[in-house]
């Protein structure tokens, strides 16, 4: 969890929400990390769960992730539960709860819905308060955010 905090604390760059994630091959290996790109790309997609797996299928060579560990500061919300679904990541460990958009217990529980034909390991909290501490910091402090790149 510190190197997805780490990652999350590089988004200080620019505007974005400080998220970050790292994914592990079966030996604990970092093959694709990722922090919140939105602003900085104008791309919607640009989590940072996303960007991590993008990353890791690159590294890896295939987009079947099926023995690695997602681990994200934040809980991952319904288009990162689709993409850790989608690219067959069987764990997944994150932070802070995600109360508003979380889709991994506190709003939706896609990961373990039975319905689908993959279900993922889910542990929650680890480092909760660091994560949660990182997100209140960038919320209540919107001097100490790094400038929002241009729009074109």
């Amino acid at each position: 969890m510190q190197l997805a905090l780490d990652e999350a604390r590089t988004t200080t760059v620019s505007d974005d929400v400080p998220i970050g994630a790292v994914v592990l091959d079966a030996a604990g290996s970092v093959i694709g990390t990722g922090r919140n790109e939105r602003e900085l790309t104008n791309d919607p997609t640009a989590h940072a769960e996303v960007v991590a797996l993008r990353e890791a299928a690159r590294a890896t060579g295939d987009w079947h992730l099926t023995d690695a560990t997602l681990v994200v500061t934040l809980e991952p919300c319904i288009m990162c539960a689709g993409a850790i679904l989608a690219a067959r990541v069987p764990r997944v460990v994150f932070g802070a709860w995600d109360e508003k958009a979380g889709a991994v217990g506190s709003m939706y529980d896609v990961l373990r819905d039975r319905r689908l034909p993959h279900r993922v390991e889910v542990y929650p909290g680890v480092e909760e308060e660091a994560c949660a501490a990182l997100l209140t910091d960038f919320f209540t402090h919107p001097e100490r955010r790094g400038p929002t790149p241009p729009r074109p």
